[in-house]
């Protein structure tokens, strides 16, 4: 499977340019962001929740909104890069 260019942006640090490649425009990331509470009207400064999001990677992000959407702990979720999803474990 090739990998696509959102995969240089998984770390901490860069949840703008990373949502910009998933979009294919910095403005519309920006709009977002903003529209989100993550970005303030400049459209270079994060808001404090912005901040604490981007302080997150990719894999935490999507394990954060997989236990906010479920209320269930991190730790029942497993992270896929391909997908930038989180679902949960099997039970064996």
């Amino acid at each position: 499977m090739p990998t696509t260019e959102t995969q240089k942006f998984m770390g901490r640090g860069v949840m703008l340019e990373r949502l910009a490649e998933q979009v294919g425009s910095h403005e519309m990331a920006v709009k977002l962001l903003q529209d989100r509470g993550h970005l303030k009207a400049d459209g270079k400064t994060f808001t404090e929740a912005g901040a604490k999001r981007n302080a997150m990677s990719a894999e935490e992000r999507a394990l954060d909104r997989a236990k906010v959407r479920t209320g269930r702990s991190t730790r029942d979720f497993k992270y896929s890069s391909v997908t930038n999803r989180a679902t949960l474990r099997k039970k064996y």
